[in-house]
């Protein structure tokens, strides 16, 4: 079951302060509608398994592997069999500067199997099986290794939307390289002045191209458009600052680059499904540490379940 919803939100309690969770999960039961802010990865071991998100719906067999993005609207019907539920909280990813540049992959759930890409499938489902084993070796570096095995399995993921891309849009390889480098100061742009109001106009420019090329090609290459992009940054900036209970929320929506505080909390609640007073008010809701604490003992000997 799920312990902790209020509404459609749970929230996700880590046991002994880590930053992690792992369930080895053979429960047959029903898990309603619901979102959190951690990223959740499935991989079922005995049987299919059967994930929904919104209109979509993921039939995955076995050692098939499923990412589902924070603020994801999921449910899991009950369904006989094992698997293996990881779930990572999303500020130790979001808080560094370095991994933005994998922020595309938590735009959609991510389904991983043979016919994907083999090399990916292969590398995700070693990555997977190697947080396991850390998970329950619960040594002094376990939680930094299972960090690196997440992030190798996130950039994998990256580099496989990316190469998709590059066939996509790409006539040649030096127009690839074209576009990639003039994306990188485009987006490094952004990172930089998503406080300040961004203009098509500008970023156009950086990049060299026409207004409507540039439109063009950033939905292309990045899977969004160039608005959704800008306010999917201004969202991760938010919710650092909302951990900080002292900030107001109009003062958090201007640090962030909201232009008005109701343009905030429309955006806010489109992509993480609910109002920031109310993400502040759960999030912060187990005291001063975010990540909360489990008083439940340990999952290897009774298989808890969650989702």
């Amino acid at each position: 079951m799920i312990k902790n919803l209020s509404g459609d939100y749970e929230i996700v309690e880590y046991e002994n302060k880590r930053f992690v969770m792992l369930y080895d999960n053979s429960e047959y039961e029903f898990y309603p509608t619901h979102w959190h802010n951690s990223v959740e990865i499935i991989m079922p071991v005995e049987n299919t398994f059967t994930v929904k998100t919104g209109t979509k719906e993921f039939l995955l067999h076995e050692r098939d592997i499923i990412i589902i993005p924070p603020g994801e609207l999921h449910t899991l019907p009950p369904q006989k069999g094992r698997r293996i539920i990881f779930q990572c909280d999303n500020s130790v990813l979001s808080s560094v500067p370095a991994l933005e540049s994998l922020m595309p992959v938590f735009q959609e759930p991510v389904h991983i199997k043979p016919d994907t890409e083999r090399d990916l499938y292969l590398l995700a489902k070693k990555q997977i099986l190697d947080i396991y084993s850390e998970y329950y070796e619960n040594s002094e570096i376990s939680d930094a290794r299972i960090y690196m095995y997440l992030i190798n399995l996130l950039v994998a993921v990256r580099e496989y939307q990316i190469e998709l891309t590059q066939q996509s849009i790409a006539s040649g390889n030096d127009k690839m390289y074209q576009y990639s480098e003039k994306f990188k100061l485009v987006l490094k742009y952004i990172d930089q002045n998503y406080m300040h109001e961004i203009s098509l106009d500008t970023l156009a420019a950086i990049a060299g191209y026409s207004k409507y090329h540039f439109s063009r090609i950033f939905n292309q290459y990045h899977s969004m458009s160039y608005i959704q992009y800008i306010n999917l940054r201004r969202t991760r900036a938010a919710e650092m600052l909302l951990l900080d209970p002292s900030i107001s929320i109009t003062e958090v929506a201007m640090r962030a680059g909201f232009s008005s505080l109701s343009t905030f909390n429309r955006i806010f609640k489109e992509i993480k499904h609910c109002t920031p007073s109310s993400y502040q008010r759960f999030y912060c809701s187990n005291g001063n540490d975010p990540l909360g604490e489990r008083q439940d003992g340990t999952l290897m000997s009774d298989k808890n379940a969650m989702s």
